[in-house]
């Protein structure tokens, strides 16, 4: 597996993951999608080859806080290290950012996940998260 920048926005195969893993609202409108990754801080990419395995997107200003969009992976290559490489490829290229946030699905195995990563929950240092969507 390697991880690299994704540079070349490929339309059919970010539908492809996206509609994988059930994130059909962000399919539903791909202009918008597109445009997302245009003006992403940061999208990593991780491959067996030219194989896309999954995707890491990220918002922020890249020095006081950066905010985890999308982390994904193919269904069927999920728990096979993918996601844990793509988030610690994140956290070693912003290595002095204060904050790194993210929003995600309360199930137990991605807040174990994120947990293992170091994350903790916002209730858990005295924050809280609002979020307004349409």
């Amino acid at each position: 597996m390697e991880i690299r920048e994704y540079i070349k926005y490929n339309e059919e195969e970010i539908s492809r993951l996206y509609n994988a893993v059930g994130w059909t609202a962000y399919t539903e409108n791909m202009p918008a999608l597109r445009e997302g990754f245009k003006n992403s801080m940061l999208v990593l990419a991780a491959y067996d080859g030219e194989e896309l395995l999954g995707i890491i997107r990220t918002v922020g200003d890249g020095a006081t806080i950066v905010f985890v969009q999308d982390i994904l992976v193919f269904p069927d290559k999920q728990r096979q290290g993918i996601g844990t490489a793509l988030l610690k490829e994140i956290l070693n290229r912003y290595p002095n950012v204060r904050q790194i946030e993210l929003a995600t699905d309360n199930t137990a195995k991605t807040v174990a996940f994120y947990k293992s990563m170091g994350f903790a929950e916002m209730s858990e240092i005295g924050c809280c998260g609002f979020m307004k969507c349409h």
